[in-house]
């Protein structure tokens, strides 16, 4: 079945399926150094290798993110880890309380943050959904 990232090299194509499988978002081809190496090495090649599944690779990379702070790009990764099924409100919740402990507690608060707010994102359209609006 054609898809609309038929036209593109086969390696480029491979990385912008699994950025759309990873992100939950639909991806477009992007220009650039920066971008070739984001989709046909680091999603193409390195998230795409066998050992790992895409939730151990998640909770990797909450883990390092929230070690260093960059609340930026957990506001992208726990909202699709969480939308794809791959961490459910549980798990997030107590990877915020043993994340708090080894990346510090302000590190942690804005973890929780990220996670709240993503938890309660999806529980309002959940209601949306469930309402029939």
């Amino acid at each position: 079945m054609p898809d609309k990232f038929d036209e593109l090299p086969e390696q480029r194509a491979k990385g912008l399926r699994k950025m759309e499988q990873v992100y939950g978002f639909d991806m477009t081809d992007g220009g650039g150094d920066f971008f070739a190496y984001t989709a046909d090495h680091l999603f193409a090649d390195i998230w795409s290798r066998p050992g790992l599944t895409d939730r151990d690779r998640r909770l990797l990379l909450i883990g390092m993110l929230a070690g260093q702070g960059a609340a930026d790009v957990l506001g992208i990764q726990v909202p699709a880890a969480h939308s794809a099924g791959d961490l459910d409100d549980a798990a997030l919740r107590e990877i915020v309380v043993f994340l708090s402990h080894y990346a510090g507690w302000p590190q942690g608060a804005r973890l929780n943050s990220i996670v709240e707010e993503t938890i309660a994102k999806a529980a309002r359209a959940q209601q949306e959904k469930d309402s029939g609006r």
